[in-house]
């Protein structure tokens, strides 16, 4: 690897592509970079790596990149920090877990994306929230700390993300952790990331558990161990009644590293190249125009909106997609799938499930429930995990239950006391897409995730809606359950739930696959296994955008895995290997639970 002065001396070829003037020899400038490899100050214009993005996977690189003395990072982030005057207590909105739909409302730590109107989902504009501050959306998601089932990553290496099974992801997502129960086969117990078991007495919560037992659904202790099936508690990232994201758990306590820098509110707006090999990134600060260069690499990790975005800026893409935006071509990526313009889009969406709280509930003991709930460490205590149908291997049905109403992200009040779930598919078969609306790095791209565009997604949101019934009806809710308010008794006919469906449906914040990761013979795959982008040099992504394929579950503790595997490839080292650890299987398939 060349060492931290190469990138001062540059080559002709690419002096001439970034307009910096040849130096002589003698220069002081390359005096003063040629033997200190890990120098960070103002003055320092290049990095062993240059991170873009200080999200979920970002703080993680940050980190274990750093640990390295003789690496130096640079760390850049288009939002602010976390905190305020140097407090995270004046930033409570963030770090506060009941605040959590505050910043779900506003841009100030969000990029406010909006999908293009869904036909199938009557013409409506989807929001999706995603975060734009230290931490990114762990800064901003419920908390809810879920991995997804062991097959999934199976999948991922049966669909040609090699070294990326069960077995290799486990380790890192134990690595990455410390469970307030403690370390198992299957939890970490030293890891920056404190994890939490949701607890409470609330007896809305306790309901929705004994109800799904009672409708044929086993109990599950660890919906991130052994057993993804059943309804249980769910694991949160919040450590002391204060949310955990990953720029508290891997950022914040570096930041005194000499060879770690980071930068807020800069906007990158294309990677530079020599030839094809990523030298370094072009960002824009306090209204300057910046540069910046990398030694060893350049990694993207703005997500799976911004990454793509970013490569298209910078001439990686669609070779004619490009060309209509007048971005000279670095690298085509041959898009040969007619579902995708540009790069593949998957994302969930979820709907809302109302019951109204039986009305002599509403008195001081409601008022009590009340005030637990908003002081409580989280929201999303308790949920579940079902199979749809015979046949499913694992479940493909996901709840969050709640003991309030969240309407429009939390951007309508309520005005009804009531308790709901948030129930959805976690392996949609809809495909969508993401291209650039312009060059211009500050237009937000066109987001198109195609909801719903599938008779399989059609006929499992319809299922949502009488499996959630189901449970809402057993004997734990009688002393809760008032008239159901949402989809509403008249919604009763296969025609008037997907209706309903359409109306209602939202998204549930998990887009992924934009920058796939696949074998060189996969004509969709972005990066390698190794998260290299394919006909490169010196560039990665790591973030959700790489992956093969959805999970079943949230994406933040996924991501955080898959960050803390790269950092192993980043620096050469064997992928930690796990096998043989034992999965929960259904007794049988012939029957849906």
């Amino acid at each position: 690897m060349p060492c931290l002065s190469s990138s001062v001396r540059l080559t002709s070829s690419l002096r001439r592509y970034i307009g910096v003037p040849r130096l002589p020899n003698s220069c002081p400038l390359l005096q003063q970079h040629r033997y200190s490899s890990t120098a960070v100050n103002k003055s320092t214009a290049s990095y062993s790596y240059v991170i873009v993005g200080a999200g979920s996977a970002g703080c993680v690189l940050a980190n274990r990149l750093s640990e390295n003395a003789s690496d130096s990072v640079l760390l850049l982030e288009a939002g602010p920090k976390d905190k305020q005057l140097g407090s995270t207590r004046l930033s409570w909105k963030i770090h506060m877990p009941a605040a959590l739909t505050y910043n779900l409302c506003n841009d100030k730590y969000n990029w406010f994306y909006h999908t293009l109107p869904q036909a199938h989902m009557d013409d409506r504009v989807m929001y999706w929230p995603r975060g734009r501050v230290w931490g990114g959306s762990s800064s901003l998601n419920a908390m809810v700390y879920i991995r997804g089932h062991a097959e999934d990553y199976n999948r991922w290496q049966s669909e040609g993300a090699e070294g990326w099974g069960y077995d290799y992801c486990l380790p890192y997502f134990r690595k990455a952790q410390t469970h307030e129960l403690g370390a198992d086969r299957y939890r970490g117990g030293d890891g920056p990331l404190h994890v939490t078991r949701g607890k409470t007495s609330h007896p809305l919560h306790h309901a929705f558990i004994e109800a799904g037992q009672q409708a044929g659904y086993p109990f599950t202790d660890d919906m991130n161990g052994f057993q993804q099936e059943g309804v249980g508690w769910m694991d949160m990232t919040i450590h002391r009644g204060k949310r955990w994201s990953t720029a508290s758990a891997y950022l914040r306590p570096v930041l005194s590293r000499a060879n770690l820098r980071t930068e807020v509110s800069c906007m990158v707006t294309r990677i530079l190249f020599d030839g094809t090999r990523a030298r370094g990134v072009e960002y824009q600060q306090n209204g300057q125009t910046k540069k910046v260069f990398a030694d060893k690499e350049v990694i993207l990790s703005g997500g799976a909106i911004n990454s793509p975005q970013l490569l298209l800026l910078s001439g990686v893409g669609n070779a004619d997609e490009l060309r209509k935006h007048d971005i000279p071509v670095i690298q085509h990526l041959p898009d040969t799938h007619q579902h995708s313009l540009t790069l593949l889009l998957l994302s969930d969406i979820y709907i809302y499930f109302v019951i109204c709280i039986f009305t002599p509930l509403i008195s001081m003991y409601l008022l009590k429930i009340f005030l637990e709930w908003y002081f409580s460490p989280s929201h999303d205590l308790c949920g579940g995990f079902i199979r749809s149908r015979p046949g499913v291997p694992h479940p493909d049905i996901q709840f969050h239950f709640l003991p309030s109403q969240v309407i429009d992200h939390g951007r309508v009040k309520s005005n009804i006391e009531a308790f709901q779930v948030h129930v959805g598919p976690m392996r949609s078969t809809s495909v969508g897409w993401l291209k650039l609306k312009s060059k211009d790095p500050f237009d937000h791209p066109i987001i198109q995730p195609n909801y719903l565009s599938t008779d399989t997604d059609v006929w499992e949101f319809r299922e949502c809606i009488k499996l959630t019934r189901e449970i809402f009806a057993q004997k734990a809710f009688d002393p809760f359950r008032g008239p159901e308010v949402q989809p509403g008794p008249a919604t009763q006919s296969d025609a008037e739930i997907d209706s309903f469906v359409r109306q209602k449906a939202d998204s549930a914040y998990h887009p992924s696959c934009t920058c796939k990761m696949g074998s060189a013979s996969d004509s969709m795959a972005v990066v390698d296994p190794a998260l290299r982008v394919y006909g490169l040099q010196g560039l990665r992504v790591v973030d959700a955008s790489v992956m093969p394929s959805m999970v079943s579950g949230n994406l933040n503790a996924p991501t955080i895995m898959i960050a803390e595997k790269a950092v192993d490839a980043i620096k050469g080292i064997p992928s930690l290997h796990d096998p043989g650890v034992p999965v929960y299987q259904p007794v049988t398939l012939e029957t849906q639970r």
